[in-house]
């Protein structure tokens, strides 16, 4: 290991305080940032893609457990002047972005495999997973944290009162495996709510065959009124009577019974024109 400052001088040196605006809670805690980074597998060969890194803990922790190289995309100063001292003490691993995550293409970052591996603004989190998961196969692996409750709905399974539109989404796309809660008070400012630690890792193929943006349309009918039978909740779309049949479903099923596959049935029979 590097030898740096403490994670604590280095905060009150610059003056990083957590701003609320950016969704920042900072972990102190090196064997937690460890665990993280050694969740991500092996970090020797292409690149590790990091969101909001602020004091730089995990940074910390996937360079010394060997990562060869790491992104990492940051929009606050403070924070981008500490990446830059963590960059200057592991020469050539560590590459600084100064931007808003959302406004970049992570596919284009780095060389193959790339793995994305973060502590992510809770506020934006399922935003950028959603922009993820529509080219996942450029992407090995994401091992992320978000709040307890969003991975409960990403590893949720039909007739769970957690299972929705993120759920099928996910799985469609993702094998989801949930590897470790985080308590609350091992953050600065301590958040709301317990975190959850999850590794997604991409299919070659997603579960079966359906456009995205399709999905998204079919799952956001359907669970807009999850309690109602999907005759009634998939009006929005057009024939209901007709997707149904064609998708050979129940008419009497309900969107949170359905499995993941159900759903793709329902999205190719809408590309199909079924729905009139």
């Amino acid at each position: 290991m590097t030898e740096l400052p403490p994670l604590r001088d280095v905060i009150a040196s610059h003056g990083l305080n957590a701003r609320k605006s950016l969704g920042q809670h900072f972990l102190f805690d090196l064997n937690l940032t460890s665990r993280i980074a050694r969740s991500a597998g092996n970090l020797g060969q292409g690149t590790c893609i990091e969101i909001g890194p602020g004091p730089g803990g995990l940074t910390r922790a996937l360079l010394d457990c060997g990562a060869r190289h790491v992104v990492a995309i940051e929009r606050d100063d403070r924070a981008i002047a500490i990446q830059e001292e963590i960059a200057a003490a592991y020469p050539g691993r560590l590459e600084i972005i100064p931007a808003d995550a959302l406004a970049v293409d992570c596919t284009t970052l780095g060389e193959a495999p790339r793995r994305i591996v973060a502590n992510l603004p809770y506020n934006i989190s399922t935003v950028l997973l959603l922009q993820w998961l529509r080219q996942a196969t450029a992407f090995e692996s994401m091992t992320l944290m978000f709040q307890k409750e969003v991975v409960d709905r990403l590893a949720a399974g039909p007739r769970s009162p957690d299972y929705g539109r993120l759920s099928v989404i996910t799985q469609w796309i993702c094998e989801v495996h949930p590897l470790f809660n985080v308590d609350r008070r091992a953050f600065t400012p301590p958040p709301a709510v317990e975190s959850t630690v999850v590794k997604l890792v991409p299919r070659a193929e997603p579960l079966a065959p359906a456009r995205f943006a399709t999905m998204e349309k079919v799952t956001a009918a359907a669970f807009g009124q999850r309690r109602k039978m999907l005759r009634s909740s998939l009006k929005a779309l057009g024939n209901a009577d007709a997707l149904i049949a064609a998708a050979d479903i129940s008419p009497t099923a309900r969107a949170e019974e359905l499995p993941v596959e159900a759903f793709c049935a329902l999205a190719r029979a809408v590309d199909d024109g079924v729905a009139g």
